[in-house]
Parts: C-alpha cells; sequence; structure tokens
C-alpha cells in the first residue's frame, strides 16, 4: 500500500513539474503551441513551437524515458537555437528508484565539456515515510 503512495504521490510530482514547466514557458510568451506524443499512456515527448506571425518556430523541446513500471526515469529538455537551426541540450532530470526511496538529480548542459554536469544541491530523495 505505501508502494502505491509513493508511486501516486511521485506521479503527482512529475505530472506538477511538467506542468510547472509548460506554465513557465506559457508566461514567457502567449503565442505558444503545444505538440505532445503519447504511447501506452506515458507522454514521450513534448515540442514547444512559438508562433511568429502567421507561421510556427521551434522554441523547446521535452523528451522522456520510462522505466519498465511505467515510472519515468529521465526527463530532457532541448532548446532550439535558430542560428545553428539545431536542437541543443539544456537539463536533464534523473529519477531512481530504491525500494520505497525515489532520488531526484538536476544536471544542466555544459557547453565547454560537451556533456551534463550534475547539479547537487538540486538532489531531492524522497521515501514514502515522508509523506
Amino acid at each position: 500500500m505505501k508502494t502505491k503512495t509513493l508511486f501516486k504521490v511521485f506521479t503527482l510530482f512529475v505530472i506538477l513539474f511538467v506542468n510547472v514547466v509548460a506554465l513557465s514557458a506559457r508566461g514567457n510568451d502567449g503565442n505558444l503551441i503545444y505538440n505532445t506524443n503519447e504511447k501506452d499512456g506515458v507522454m514521450l515527448d513534448q515540442t514547444v513551437y512559438k508562433m511568429d506571425g502567421n507561421s510556427l518556430s521551434n522554441y523547446m523541446k521535452h523528451n522522456y524515458k520510462y522505466d519498465d513500471n511505467k515510472r519515468m526515469i529521465e526527463s530532457q529538455t532541448l532548446k532550439w537555437n535558430s542560428a545553428k537551426n539545431t536542437w541543443e541540450n539544456n537539463l536533464l532530470i534523473t529519477y531512481t528508484y530504491t525500494g520505497k526511496t525515489v532520488t531526484t538529480n538536476y544536471y544542466q548542459w555544459n557547453n565547454k565539456k560537451k556533456e551534463y554536469i550534475l547539479a547537487p544541491e538540486m538532489t531531492v530523495t524522497l521515501d514514502s515515510r515522508d509523506i
């Protein structure tokens, strides 16, 4: 029962996080359009387009990965670079499940090193006893 409660709370956390990201993007410009791809009840990716007059241009992209239990294990955010005409890494969030504990790690893309760098101050560990 506690595992189900932890899973429900974590799922709610993920949904809220995705919505906060989407809302913050919407707050940036009221002309954003969202295209979401889902499969088997989970969101695989979401592309955000910015309305520019009568045309759309790439803005942000979110990619998601799940484990066999349909728990999110990775969320990646990319930003569009119009000068290079390509998607660029921005943020990576990983979720690790150990028993009744979920650890969330945040990584920011480092252009010089060409890799994601852990932001340890943003690491969160949630235990079902904390609920």
